[in-house]
């Protein structure tokens, strides 16, 4: 009898460990993410853009995988890393506005940052052409600003998605301009070597996701020079906000990310 009480104590302990070990898997992070970029952040031309845009389809993936986040979507339609340049005081105050509700101690704040498309037009947006060089000094600029207001957040990179090389609407774009796009990608791989531990290279797949399946996930738009693809549609907004949330999610789920 006593056999059977030992062996019944040591498979509840046992059971016990288990389970234990399986809850600490599913253990839920926090975090908060400021998330900046131009229109295809702000969701234009989604029917909902507060239900739809990839920021909000990030949020939902990261809540789906346990983890506890809140969020603001800085996303601007026409913006360039010139208009998010502190000295602008144009876009970096409300960047500055979200974070400051977002930034605790207890809590890691993420800014997740997806700008390059209105930089490689060949005319319209702010500052447009922007050339490589001077992106990479914009993103170092805006990124050493953030740094010295919330010293304990980090920032991922996500590099820009493709749009079609006829893409012209009230800027002008083209195949000059999806080349400098393309130009700017070295630019952000270089940046986590100059501020290690402190930003990180997000996703890098959507760009030849939608350059390969653009006809069914970005919206065809009528332009100056044909129709172009340059804004995901819905089912598109999710993926890549899935996209940016997955690599988010990765690098939040490490301890040294954390510090």
């Amino acid at each position: 009898m006593r056999k059977i009480i030992f062996k019944a104590v040591c498979f509840s302990m046992f059971l016990l460990l288990v389970l234990t070990k399986a809850e600490a898997k599913k253990t839920t992070s926090e975090f908060n993410i400021v998330f900046i970029g131009n229109s295809i952040t702000q969701g234009a031309g989604l029917q909902n853009r507060v239900e739809q845009a990839p920021p909000v389809m990030a949020v939902k993936y990261l809540r789906e995988h346990q983890c506890r986040v809140k969020f603001a979507n800085c996303g601007v339609s026409g913006s360039t890393t010139v208009n998010f340049l502190p000295a602008s005081n144009s876009l970096f105050p409300r960047v500055v506005k979200a974070a400051d509700t977002l930034y605790s101690k207890g809590t890691p704040l993420v800014f997740s940052m997806i700008l390059g498309t209105n930089d490689s037009a060949i005319k319209g947006p702010t500052g447009a052409p922007v050339s490589p060089e001077n992106y990479k000094k914009n993103l170092l600029t805006i990124i050493d600003s953030l740094l010295q207001r919330y010293p304990k957040s980090h920032i991922i990179l996500h590099q820009p998605i493709w749009y079609s090389p006829n893409t012209h609407n009230s800027a002008t774009y083209l195949s000059e301009g999806l080349a400098r796009l393309q130009s700017y990608t070295p630019q952000i791989l270089s940046i986590p070597g100059i501020r290690p531990g402190k930003v990180f290279i997000g996703d890098r797949k959507a760009c030849k996701f939608f350059e390969k399946n653009h006809l069914q996930y970005l919206a065809p738009e009528k332009g100056n020079s044909g129709t172009f693809y340059l804004h995901p549609n819905a089912a598109g907004a999710k993926i890549l906000g899935e996209m940016w949330a997955d690599v988010i999610m990765k690098h939040m789920r490490k301890a040294d990310f954390k510090k």
